[in-house]
C-alpha cells in the first residue's frame, strides 16, 4: 500500500507541476488556450489570475512532495501522511469542485484528481493498518 500511496501522490504533484506551468509559464500560448478553451484576448486579461492560481497548484505539489519525502524518511511519523492528506485531499476537492461547477470539465477534473484519490485512500489504507 506504501508504493501506491507514494506512486500516487507524485503522480498527483507532477500533473500539478505541469498546470502550474500551463497557467503560470506558458497560459498566453495557443496550445495552452485550446486546453482551457480561451481566446487571446481573454488569456491576456486573466494572465494574472490564471498565475496565481498556477502558484496554488505548485504549492500543492510541493507539499505533497515533501509529505512523500518525509513519508519514506520516517515511517512511523505523522507529518509525511498528514502533507500527503493535505495536499492531495484539496487536489481531489478542487477536482470536484471543477466537474461540479462545469459539467464540460469531466476530462480534466478526472486528470485533476484521479491520482490525489487513490493517494488519498491508500493512505488511509495505510494508516488504518
Amino acid at each position: 500500500m506504501l508504493a501506491l500511496l507514494v506512486v500516487a501522490a507524485l503522480v498527483a504533484a507532477l500533473v500539478h507541476v505541469y498546470i502550474f506551468v500551463l497557467e503560470t509559464l506558458r497560459w498566453e500560448a495557443e496550445a495552452t488556450r485550446r486546453v482551457f478553451g480561451t481566446t487571446a484576448q481573454e488569456a491576456a486579461t486573466t494572465r494574472p489570475l490564471a498565475a496565481n492560481q498556477g502558484v496554488y497548484n505548485l504549492l500543492l505539489a510541493l507539499v505533497a512532495a515533501v509529505g512523500v519525502v518525509l513519508l519514506l524518511a520516517v515511517r512511523d511519523g505523522d507529518a509525511g501522511p498528514a502533507l500527503v492528506l493535505a495536499a492531495c485531499g484539496s487536489m481531489l476537492v478542487a477536482a470536484t469542485y471543477l466537474v461540479a461547477t462545469d459539467r464540460t470539465k469531466v476530462r480534466a477534473a478526472a486528470v485533476q484528481g484521479t491520482a490525489p484519490l487513490v493517494a488519498v485512500v491508500a493512505t488511509l489504507v495505510w494508516l488504518a493498518a
